[in-house]
């Protein structure tokens, strides 16, 4: 199974995820850990797991529905996130089911991986 991630290692609020990345190839072998943009052209799989980071949640939690979001303003390019490549997809019809699970912004990598860890336990078996 292959997790995709995003996230921005230029903004300290955005680059959770990927400072998550080497610890979860370690700790999850079986798993195949993908840094990705959302903006980039995907070869979307069957079912979507991801990671990212979610403003305004206190714990990870596992999205699976666009619905569980908010929408956000979509002034200039840099507003066009994960979230508007989903919603596009959705509206194109070209979604899967999807896991999205949802790191705060406020966490450290270990609060995130205390949280994110039996989630992913009980996927990877």
């Amino acid at each position: 199974m292959e997790v995709w991630i995003f996230g921005n290692p230029d903004l300290p609020e955005d680059s959770l995820p990927i400072r998550l990345h080497s610890e979860l190839m370690k700790r999850f072998p079986a798993l195949s850990f993908r840094i990705l943009d959302p903006l980039d052209e995907w070869q979307i799989p069957d079912k979507l797991e991801m990671i990212d980071t979610v403003r305004g949640i206190d714990h990870v939690r596992a999205f699976t529905s666009l619905d569980e979001f908010e929408g956000s303003p979509h002034v200039t390019m840099h507003d066009f996130d994960l979230g508007m490549q989903l919603r596009f997809l959705a509206k194109l019809k070209k979604l899967p089911p999807f896991i999205m699970y949802g790191v705060p912004d406020t966490f450290s990598v270990g609060q995130a991986l205390r949280e994110l860890t039996p989630m992913l336990d009980q996927r990877a078996r």
